[in-house]
Formats: structure tokens, sequence, C-alpha cells
């Protein structure tokens, strides 16, 4: 219970007095501002900040945020127009999105350039050609970068998205043809290229080896095709560390950052997601019930998947606290589990609606509440909200 911070504690047990069960998401921008400044004032000044608003859309939490970076990533028209909203573009200039995601429709890619948004992360010829076509039919210029998929990256995680064979970006064998025809495509600004080659990265060096090897090709590819290189943007990556992991050095990354030498007005764009939301959200579910079967104890969630499904989908170890909820209608039994290792589950009708297994707890009883720190980041975004029609988790800003 004491992993848990004051504030957090309190607003859990006012919730715990309400009529319905707790299930719910609380976040602290105050967490989140800070991440983004620290990560910000590690940097050189050749580099921007874009929050990746998949890892956690909330507006507060987005709101939060954007007077501590210098954008956004979008990667749909709702959260195009979150963005534009917490950050509208002023006196002229940009829209500060940067736009990704493969197979976007025809509908977004004009809403994107309708917007007229700082750059298109563009993931095929097709996509450069309809941009070209939305942008003259518009009678302006749309900012466009092609996303390259390299053969090779100096980069690990837990999930890659570069160096091997996926649906995202143009193959780098394929770059020089591509190039040449987005040349000639009018209405077609080519700025420079992007890259995202894998998820929750821990090795600053490593990462710090990525960016410079990004800039580098960059700038080698843009000298021989022609293109007027003003931005290259590294995607994400940067990963958060669980119990017994070393978190990622920011300090470090950004000390070997600013040894990079960019060409002159070239901006490094920078996609953080995870980094900056994870530590500012807890999900909370309260226990409905607690059971024992077959010598296996079971904590009974009025949540689940349907909920907080990360955990499940890539299995993470995702530890838990116990928040203890004194107030227990009289003449209903309690049931408990003390001192041994419970396994939690949630309210789906689907044995893969597991969160947590063998986990060992002090004491656990009905009506406490179990609560997942290191919760804002693909945690209410991430589930399959509808699947047997339960209520959703609320959401509540700190």
């Amino acid at each position: 219970m004491e992993a848990l911070p004051e504030h957090v504690r309190g607003l859990l047990l006012r919730l715990a007095g309400g009529a319905e069960p707790v299930s719910a998401y609380l976040y602290d921008g105050a967490v989140a501002a800070e991440r983004a400044r620290a990560l910000r004032a590690a940097l050189p000044d050749w580099a921007a900040v874009h929050y990746a608003v998949k890892a956690n859309s909330f507006p507060g939490v987005v709101a939060a945020l954007a007077p501590h970076v210098d954008g956004f990533e979008a990667a749909s028209g709702t959260e195009l127009r979150l963005a534009l909203e917490a950050k509208p573009p002023r006196d002229g200039a940009p829209a500060p999105v940067v736009a990704a995601g493969p197979a976007k429709s025809v509908p977004l890619l004009t809403e994107l350039v309708r917007a007229q948004v700082a750059c298109v992360n563009a993931e095929s010829l097709l996509e450069l050609h309809r941009l070209s076509r939305i942008a003259v039919a518009e009678g302006t210029t749309v900012r466009a970068a092609l996303r390259v998929n390299p053969a090779r990256i100096p980069l690990g995680g837990s999930l890659s998205m570069g160096g091997v064979p996926t649906q995202f970006g143009v193959a780098e064998p394929d770059v020089p043809a591509v190039l040449a025809a987005a040349r000639r495509l009018p209405g077609l600004d080519l700025t420079g290229f992007h890259f995202h080659a894998a998820s929750n990265n821990l090795d600053a060096e490593a990462h710090a080896a990525y960016l410079r090897w990004c800039v580098e090709w960059s700038g080698r590819t843009a000298a021989e095709h022609g293109v007027d290189l003003r931005q290259v943007d590294i995607g994400g990556g940067i990963g958060v560390a669980f119990e017994g992991e070393k978190p990622f050095d920011v300090a470090r990354f950004g000390e070997l950052a600013a040894r990079v030498q960019p060409p002159p007005g070239v901006t490094v764009v920078l996609e953080p997601g995870r980094y900056l939301v994870t530590d500012c959200g807890w999900y909370a579910a309260e226990v409905t019930d607690v059971k024992r079967a077959y010598g296996e104890w079971y904590a009974m969630l009025r949540g689940g998947i349907h909920h907080f499904q990360l955990p499940t989908s890539w299995d993470i170890v995702h530890n838990i606290a116990v928040l203890p909820v004194e107030e227990w209608p009289a003449g209903l039994p309690r049931p408990a589990a003390e001192d041994t290792c419970v396994t939690v589950v949630g309210e789906l009708c689907t044995p893969e609606d597991t969160l947590l297994r063998d986990v060992r707890v002090d004491r656990v009883r009905a009506g406490d509440l179990v609560v997942f720190p290191c919760a804002g980041s693909y945690g209410w975004e991430f589930a399959m909200h509808s699947f047997l029609g339960h209520p959703v988790a609320a959401r509540h800003m700190l």
C-alpha cells in the first residue's frame, strides 16, 4: 500500500464509498509534465519532442503535456483534433503535429492536409500520390516525410517495427525509386525521413547510436537523391523499466545525442509516448470476491482485460498494490487470502481474463482495491471495452 502516493490512496478510498464498485484510472498530469520537461531539457536545441497521443489520449493528460512538448504525433483524425485543441497553431505556422500510421485512408489524409500539419509521415508511394492529389485539389502544399524500414538497425526492444519484414514504411532497397517518383509529384513538399524501428528500449547508449544512424543515413540519402532535408523523425521507442529493470538514462542519452551534428536547418523529431505517461497513471479495481479452487487462490475484480489488457497482451508481470477498504456490509461473509499467492482475474467469461498470476500478497479481501501502478500508457486506450458490455473504467485527473 505504501507504494501508492497519498493523494492516489485518498481519492481511491473516497471512490470506494460509492454505490458502484470501483473500476477506474487515475492520472497525475504533473508526473507526465515533469517527464516531458526532463527529456526536453536533456536534448540539444535541434531536437523536438512530439508526444505520441496513442499512449494516453485522455484530454487532461494531453493538456498537461502541451506546454512542455514541441508538438504531438497523431495517428487518427480523433488524435489530430485532440492535439490541435491542446496546442493550436500560432501566427500562421504549421500545426505542431506529425502524423503517422499505416493504411491511412483518403478521408484521414484529407483532414491532415486541411489542418496544415507540420509533417505527414507517408508509408508508401501510393500514399504520396494520394497526398499530392488532395493537396492540389485543396490548392495547397503538404509537407511529407518518407517512412523507411531499414534493412538493419542498431537498436533492440520488446517490439520490432524495422529491420524485419513489416507493414510499416518503405523497404530500404525501394527508397531510391520512391524518392524519384515523389520528386515529380505536384503539391508535395518532401522534407525528410521517418523511422520507428522498435519500442520499449531501455538502453540509452543504443538509442543515441540509433539517433546518430538515422541522422547520418538521412543526410547521405537526401544528398544522393536531391531531397531538401529539413526533418529526421526517429519515432519513439524509449522504454519504461518495470521491477528489476534498469531505467532509461535520459541524461546519458542527451549527452550522447549532443555529439551528433545534424546538417544545418535540420530538426530531429522524437515521438515518445510510453516514456512520458506510464508513471502518471494507476488502474484500480475493486475485489468483488476471493475464492480458492483446487489449492489456488483467485482475486476476482470488477474489471479485467476489457479495461487493462496490456499485461496480458504483452505478457508483462505487472505487480499490484492492495489498498485495504475497511467498510463491509454487516452480515456478509468476507473471504480473504492471507500470506499466500493469488491469481488476479477479471469479470469476463474467458480464462484469458487474467491480469496477474501467482503473486504473493500479505492479504487481499473482497471489498479491497487492487491497484496497478505504471498504468498511464496503453491502458484504457488498448483495452477491448465492448466485450460482454460491462461498463468501461472511469477516468479521473488527480
